[in-house]
This record gives C-alpha cells, structure tokens and sequence, in this order.
C-alpha cells in the first residue's frame, strides 16, 4: 500500500493525571459493584412476595450491581459532566482518559485507547475460552466411561450449559473484540475509533456480565443448556436469572461494539481509503459485526422476556396462560443460526488475509471474496428455522428454508475457492500463522459437508437431536473459527506485545490441537452416525468406545492449549523484540511503530495503492506497497522458501 503523509496539527503535551489511582477503577467498580448489588437485594426483598421473590430479589441485586459498577468505574464521569454543563473536556484530559502515562495500570480503568480496549478484550477471550475449556474436559470426563461416576445428572447439565455459552460468547468476541479493536483503526488509517467512550463501554458492559453468569452455581444451575429454552427457563432454579440477565448485559456489549465499527469505519477511512482498498479482514469483521447488530436483539429480546415471566409473573411462554415456546425457539433461532456467520466471517477475513500475506499473492479475487461476505451474511438472515423442522412450527416452510440453507454453500464456497486460489503459484512462507489457517480450510470444509445432512429435512430427521449435531456443530465453530483465532493471534502478536512467539513451541500447539481435535470429534461423529443421544450424563455401554476415545484425544487439546498459554506468557514476559513490520505485510497496522503510538499516527496517511501490493519491485528492490519513510524501522521481507 503506497501512502504519503499529511500534517494532523501540533502535538499537544498530556497534563498530569489529576485522579486518584484506585478511583475510578476496577477496585472501586468492584466495591461500589457489591454494595449496590446488596443494597439493592435488601431494599427489594423487603416487598417480595410469592413464589417469584427470590427471583425478584435475585434481578434487584443484578441491576444495582450493574449499575454502580459502572459509577465506580467511571462509566458516566462524562455523560453526567455533560448534562450539567461542565467545561468540556480539553485534549489533554482526552489523553488522559486514553492512559496516557499510567503504565499497565490503564489496562484496569475506563480506558479509551482502542488499543488497550483491544488487550483488555484478548485477555477476557483467553479467561473464557480457559473456562469453558474446562468446564468441556469434565464433559468428556463424565462421558468416558458409562455409569455417571463423576458429577450428578443435574450437575451435568449446568455444566454443558455454562460450557456451551461460554463458549458461543467467547467466539462471538474472539476476534472482533480483540483485533478490530486494535488493529481496525490503524488498518484503516483512523487514530481511534469513532466513540471512544462507547468503545471503552462496551468491554466493561461484557466485564460485568462476567461475574454475573459465574453466580449461577451459587443459584443452583440451569437445566435448560446454552439455548435456554422456554418454558423451561420459567421453571428453573434462580441460576436460569442468571444466565438470562448475562445475555442482556452481553447484547448491549455487541450493540455498542457494533455501532462503533460500522460508524468508524464509514466515516474515518483514510484519504484514500476507498471501500475498494480496504484489507478484507476489515471488510469481514465489519459485515460480522453489522449482522450481529441486526440479529441478536432478538435474542436479548427472548431473555428479557424470560426475565418478566419469572420476575412480573407474564405468560409470554407459559401456554396454559395464552404462551408459547415456540415463541422463543423463534426469537431464539433467529439469532442462533446467523451467530454462526457472525462468528465465521471474522475468521474467513483473518485466513483469506494470512493466506494472501504468505503465499505473497493479492488474494485471489479479492471481489468475489467480498461479494461472498455479502451473500453470506444476506442468506444467513433466512435459514434459521432448519433448527425448527421437527418442532412442527414452520412445515409449510420447511421447502423453502431447506433450500435457503442450501444456497448459501454458493458465496461460502466463492470464499474457499478465492484462498484455494491465492495459494496458486505463490511463494509459499510456511509460518504458524498459515499453518492454522490451513487447519481453518481443511476442518470448516468437514463441517460444512456435514452440516447439508442437516440442511435436510430427510436425514435432519436421522440425525437431529444427536451426537452428530455436536461433531458438525464443533468441527464448524472450534474447527473453523477457532483456528482462525489462533491464526489471528500468530500473525497479530507482535503489533500487539511488541515481542514475538516462539516458532517451534506454535507448530506443536498447531499439530496436537488438530490431531486431538480431529481425533475427538470424529469419534463423535461415528457414535452419533450409529445412534448416540446428546444431553446424557450416563452413555449407553454400546457407545462407550468411542467415548473413550473422543476423551482420550481431548487430552491432546488440553496440552495443546497449556503449550500455547506457555508461549503467550513466556513470550509477554521476555521474548524477542519485533519489528514494526514483522511479515512484510503490506496493510497499515504494519506502517506504524511497535509498539503504536498513543494517537497511532504522527501524520495521517494517504493511501494511493491496494493493501495486497505484492509481486512489484521498486528500486531498492523491495516488494512494493510499503514506503520506507511510512515504516518506524527496517522492513524485512522474508525469503520464499522460508
């Protein structure tokens, strides 16, 4: 990408910090958290009355936790400085806000560095992902042997629960919450977002719901699973207020978030910047972020009308009193299925981008990728009643859905065909990075395959409800967009720390989370081609093999993980200093220093090439795309073969 420069104005110096260190906070959000939570318990359980008070009483302490958490964290410091008519903020208390001069102590306070929003939001993913993970082994610790010896039924079932949408909200995240944060501004040439209080808003709103979802063991679980099906969730334990009330502070997170990247990338590309040149992994994490914007209310909707039957005593689901399940298996699959493309089209922008920068090839119609974002994200909208064949909800349109989950196979493969293609004839940088990204291609094709038998109203009758569901589900999400993630991480890495990951300890994380996870989920696949049921505590002695052997290569998973937190913290703490542009990228996170600037930029740049420059040579004979005078430092364009 060829830029030049123009001037953004003097510089101005950051005052001295004029608060308090611990307040505002995350100590001070935490304490004034709990009091208000309490006070807010006490207050209601006062009135309460009926077979509804502790869930009463259980709401009251979310929603007084909640909101003075964000008082004690300094969330409305401007909002209420706003509606008083205070002096508006200088440029210097925006530096100050943004962390200027607080060292890794910014990392723990309302902070609008889009960059320190972004590490904020990896090391939240890495925390999900590690529980979650867990709560995944005791499953397959359960289910390796028959007999339940282990955790009871119901014990069992929370933990599938808390497993599954721990899981789903860290995958949601995982990438555009960490690396459009970071990494989309400066791609773009922008030197933040365009809300940065928002920004830094919506991670605390996900903060926050943290500690509300890990309450529910103390509330005595949910039996419903990570879709939370009504009229079940009207009947469980309060743990069910917990889990209901996670999702409306979590859907706020993804509204905000997403409002702020559409807006920041509309309005705050660089010159230059035309919808035509930007990276594809900004147009696939914008077009994710916009579907989710459309899709999930709806599933914050079901939640909060789980929240009013179980609190004010409405019937929205309750059929005896004029309600409906299927009503939330609506609302609730109007989201499920669209999440996935949610969480796909981060991932396929992330790997048709490594592909393109080590096979050092434009990416192989670069159009027609983005068109498959389109029609990806268009067709996802209409297919989410296939979940709903054996419901005997929609059966007039049963045809019509089979067939829209179908056709979206077509910009799907457009994609696939476009990273297949950017690997002809380039010159092959065999990194990390890629190497997940060829985990991505090879795993999400196996799902995809086995997701038509689902697509379809015939064999969807075999297998629904099975451990098939779960392989196809899995080789999708953790097969696909996970890998993605890693690749995300590998290449990402060093603009992010300013240090590099070992090489040999991320190939052996590469091959062990493969092979245990093709090794685990194709076991699933066989036990549930013969018969095997989801949601069972106590297997059938007749599926125990292959049990036995999906856990066994489980543990490949978990010793892949602990090798790559290894590396993660080895390499945070000494490992080797990168350079600015580590793998001779040609996008513009790769023109700005390492580690980046406060304001990213000193000038703002113009952009007058494609992010996707390779192949060319300029008279110092390096790949053009890159200007060295861009670049805070030497540019280092690996060799071919390497």
């Amino acid at each position: 990408m060829t830029t030049t420069s123009t001037p953004s104005g003097p510089t101005e110096s950051a005052a001295p910090s004029r608060r308090a260190r611990l307040v505002p906070s995350i100590l001070s959000g935490f304490v004034l958290g709990l009091v208000g939570g309490l006070l807010s318990a006490l207050v209601v359980a006062q009135f309460a009355h009926g077979p509804r008070g502790i869930d009463q009483i259980v709401v009251a302490g979310y929603i007084g936790w909640a909101l003075f958490f964000f008082i004690g964290i300094g969330a409305f410091g401007y909002p209420l400085r706003w509606a008083f008519g205070r002096t508006q903020p200088t440029h210097d208390d925006e530096l100050e806000l943004a962390g200027e001069g607080q060292g890794p102590w910014r990392y723990f306070r309302f902070c609008t560095d889009h960059k320190v929003v972004g590490i904020q939001y990896l090391i939240t993913v890495f925390v999900l992902f590690t529980v979650g993970g867990l709560a995944a082994f005791l499953i397959r610790l359960e289910q390796s042997t028959p007999g339940a010896k282990f955790v009871t039924p119901n014990a069992y079932n929370t933990i599938v629960g808390v497993h599954g949408i721990l899981m789903i909200a860290a995958t949601i995240i995982m990438i555009t919450g960490p690396f459009a944060n970071f990494v989309l501004p400066i791609a773009i040439g922008a030197r933040d977002m365009a809300f940065p209080r928002l920004n830094a808003l919506s991670y605390w709103l996900l903060f926050a719901a943290v500690p509300v979802f890990l309450s529910v063991f103390a509330l005595g679980g949910f039996p419903t699973g990570w879709t939370g099906y009504a009229p079940l969730a009207d009947q469980a334990n309060p743990g069910m207020d917990a889990y209901a009330f996670t999702i409306v502070l979590f859907g706020f997170s993804l509204v905000v978030s997403a409002m702020n990247i559409v807006v920041t990338v509309i309005t705050l590309r660089a010159p230059g910047m035309r919808w035509n040149r930007l990276p594809v992994f900004v147009w696939g994490w914008t077009l994710s972020v916009l579907l989710g914007l459309v899709v999930f209310p709806s599933f914050m909707l079901a939640e909060i009308l789980v929240l009013s039957d179980r609190v004010l005593g409405t019937a929205f689901y309750v059929s005896a009193a004029g309600g409906s399940g299927w009503l939330y298996e609506q609302l609730f699959w109007f989201m499920g299925h669209p999440e996935v493309y949610v969480i796909a089209l981060p991932s396929m922008a992330v790997v048709a981008e490594v592909v393109s920068v080590f096979s050092r090839k434009p990416i192989f119609s670069y159009k027609a990728v983005v068109g498959g974002f389109l029609g990806v994200g268009a067709l996802s909208m209409i297919v989410w009643a296939h979940h709903l064949y054996w419901s005997g909800a929609n059966t007039p349109l049963d045809g019509p859905f089979m067939l829209n989950t179908e056709l979206i196979s077509i910009p799907t493969g457009l994609i696939f065909l476009a990273i297949v293609g950017t690997f002809w004839r380039g010159r092959i940088w065999r990194s990390v990075p890629l190497l997940f990204a060829l985990g991505f291609v090879f795993n999400f094709i196996i799902g995809g395959v086995t997701g038509l038998y689902l697509a379809d109203v015939p064999t969807d009758g075999v297998f629904h409800g099975g451990m098939f569901v779960t392989a196809h589900f899995h080789f999708t999400l953790v097969g696909g967009m996970v890998f993605g993630f890693f690749a995300a991480v590998y290449y990402w890495f060093p603009k992010v720390f300013g240090c590099r990951l070992n090489d040999k300890l991320g190939r052996i994380h590469f091959w062990l989370f493969e092979i245990g996870f093709v090794g685990t989920f194709m076991a699933l696949f066989y036990a549930g081609e013969h018969g095997e049921a989801r949601w069972q505590a106590n297997i059938p002695v007749k599926f125990a093999t292959p049990n036995l052997v999906a856990s066994l290569f489980a543990c490949l998973l978990l010793a892949a993980v602990a090798i790559f937190a290894y590396n993660v913290i080895s390499a945070w703490r000494s490992g080797p200093k990168a350079e600015a542009d580590e793998w001779g990228g040609k996008s513009l996170e790769w023109t700005v220093p390492t580690p980046v600037p406060l304001e990213n930029f000193e000038r703002i740049p113009v952009v007058t090439g494609s992010s996707y420059d390779y192949g060319h040579v300029d008279d110092a004979g390096l790949a053009s795309g890159i200007q060295r005078e861009a670049v805070a430092g030497d540019v280092t364009i690996p060799p071919p073969d390497r």
